[in-house]
């Protein structure tokens, strides 16, 4: 039976039952394929969908300036995937602008297929354009919002939409269901064309620029020059309850979100369930998603969702976007109302450091019999990994010159000429080393206010990290002040969850701060922010067979190196290794492997046995 699902202009994003238990997502493009002649039990009726992105460069004005800027189907955000949990999507992205892209599904664990995660120069060449690339996105425990963005360049800011995972068929959620639902997404808007200004700080060491505004659903709101007529307005009925699926697709800053006059319970972050936390406020990374129930429980009226940055940055350094950006909640019914949408005095100011980990440390799983937690006890890899600005040695027109860098344990990342996991798949030697270092190469104190000169100049390499299939892995994240520029790092880990099981300020002790690790409750988060000269400390199991990129999502950190790969080798079975390649897959047009592309079969042995 195949069932196709048009659009709808005003749907409820809820699934509509339809007769043998089936679901129907209004959602245009999608196409939900049950396979076989009879039905299914609950426990194997995944759906498959089927999606068309379309990138090319949709014409905005913003700020009283216009611009155009490369997006997916016209829209920013782009359109919002809906599944259920278990269920498989496959998106053919037609790329027609005029550079290469590439698309990650962010907090989708993909397992045993890294082919379809997205990163750039790691698991795929770009897109390039007049081309398409079809990705299988497999859901596997997920349940709750993600998202899926470019991971090319600073693409992202304007090629970036929602996951939401409903539960699977036959499940409920593990609290009261919403009436409703809002997708709200937070973003950057930047004036110029951020690519091109990116690329050219990169070339000559710069700092990056500072986006112009926030924007919430591709809006800045009532408080930006030529904004108010355009804000983005979300209407509630009086006295039903609605779950706001929040992203943060935000480049380079933490954010607060609040509403005027509503508390919120926070259920639910990067797919998972939470312990329910009631709060007037929250603040999100770059990278995170949450679910958050709020009541529509206040008088008739119009109320202002607003964020601003939470900036973990020196006080003494002012250059960043101060913009409020703002939507308003709008009751339904008829009623008269002249004045202001209320602004949520709850809303904590910039340098609010004290709000932000109080919010952060009352995080825990859910942790019960339906949805347990698995924290890894019998740790046999340990890594200690220092987050760190500095600099690096470049040659310019033959002049060798110094620029700005980030890295990871003083090692700062290079992409390759062919992607990672094609050159270990296929067993290409020269394209990557195996040696990141699992400690810091000198131990000093990170925190300190004056961190001497010396430790300023990262090495450049590709070095990635090897593990054994289902090693129990524990990294501690160490924040560091070198050049006096510590700040949060969001640290993001592709194709998997992982547990935080303990944060601090101050240097890592390795004797007394693993007493105090919470191995009961901790989230499980794919996205975590190592708090500004402090440390996190994280545990996973490597059960998924693949090459997994790590790496801060500040867009400029990232693009300075903060980066590593983790390479998870094989299982003894085909069910414990990684999925054999697609027929294609986007050559590299810069590898000398895509010089070979015509022989390949025959020049190049495929190593399927020993990855």
């Amino acid at each position: 039976m195949l069932i196709i699902a048009a659009s709808a202009a005003n749907r409820k994003h809820r699934p509509m039952r339809m007769g043998g238990g089936s679901s129907l997502f209004l959602e245009s493009a999608v196409l939900v394929v049950l396979l076989g002649c009879c039905i299914l039990p609950p426990s194997a009726r995944a759906a498959v969908h089927y999606y068309d992105f379309v990138l090319k460069e949709t014409n905005f004005t913003r700020l009283c300036s216009s611009k155009s800027m490369l997006t997916v189907n016209d829209s920013l955000p782009g359109p919002v995937i809906r599944v259920h949990k278990g269920d498989t999507v496959y998106v053919n992205v037609y790329n027609h602008g005029s550079y290469g892209v590439t698309i990650h599904w962010h907090g989708v664990k993909q397992p045993r297929n890294p082919w379809s995660d997205g990163p750039e120069y790691v698991t795929q060449c770009p897109i390039e354009p007049g081309s398409n690339f079809t990705y299988e996105v497999i859901f596997s425990k997920e349940e709750g919002t993600l998202w899926w963005h470019a991971h090319s360049d600073w693409t992202r800011a304007g090629v970036n939409g929602a996951i939401v995972v409903y539960p699977k068929e036959g499940t409920t959620y593990p609290f009261e269901e919403p009436d409703g639902e809002e997708v709200v997404v937070l973003g950057s808007w930047y004036k110029g064309d951020v690519n091109e200004e990116v690329e050219e700080d990169l070339e000559s060491g710069s700092d990056t620029p500072r986006s112009d505004a926030y924007i919430i659903n591709g809006q800045p709101g009532d408080f930006c020059e030529c904004s108010k007529d355009f804000t983005h307005r979300w209407s509630v009925d009086y006295g039903k309850k609605y779950i706001i699926r929040l992203v943060s697709a935000v480049m380079n800053a933490e954010m607060f979100f609040a509403i005027g006059g509503h508390n919120f319970t926070v259920v639910g972050m990067d797919g998972a369930y939470i312990k329910p936390l009631v709060t007037s406020f929250v603040m999100i990374a770059p990278g995170q998603t949450m679910d958050i129930l709020v009541t529509a429980n206040q008088s008739l009226g119009q109320y202002y969702m607003a964020t601003r940055q939470y900036d973990s940055v020196k006080p003494d350094v002012t250059d960043y976007d101060k913009v409020n950006a703002t939507a308003i909640l709008q009751y339904t019914g008829n009623y008269t109302d002249t004045s202001a949408p209320l602004f949520p005095d709850t809303l904590p100011i910039y340098y609010d450091y004290k709000s932000a980990i109080n919010f952060m440390s009352h995080i825990r799983s859910l942790a019960n019999e339906e949805y347990p937690v698995d924290v890894p006890r019998n740790i046999t890899t340990f890594m200690y990994i220092t987050a760190s600005m500095g600099e690096v040695e470049f040659v310019k027109n033959s002049t060798t010159k110094t620029g700005l860098a980030s890295s990871l344990n003083n090692v700062s990342w290079v992409n390759p000429s062919t992607d990672v996991l094609m050159a270990y798949y296929r067993n290409l030697s020269g394209y990557f080393t195996t040696d990141f270092p699992d400690w810091p190469g000198k131990f000093f104190n990170f925190t300190a206010d004056d961190v001497s000169d010396d430790y300023e100049l990262a090495v450049q390499g590709t070095r990635v990290k090897m593990l054994n299939y289902n090693e129990e892995v524990e990294i501690v994240f160490q924040g560091t002040n070198v050049m006096d520029a510590s700040e949060d790092h969001p640290m993001h880990l592709h194709g998997y969850a992982f547990y935080v099981v303990g944060a601090g300020y101050g240097n890592f002790d390795n004797e007394t701060d693993p007493k105090s690790y919470n191995l009961v409750d901790p989230p499980e988060v794919n996205t975590v922010s190592l708090p500004k000269k402090g440390w996190v400390a994280i545990r996973f199991r490597a059960s998924n067979p693949g090459v997994w990129l790590w790496h801060c999502h500040l867009d400029r950190h990232y693009s300075w190196g903060m980066t590593t790969v983790f390479i998870v080798k094989n299982g003894g079975t085909p069910e414990t290794s990684i999925k054999e390649p697609p027929p294609y897959m986007p050559p590299c047009k810069d590898s000398s492997l895509q010089l070979r592309k015509s022989d390949a079969a025959s020049s190049v042995e495929w190593n399927k046995g020993d990855v």
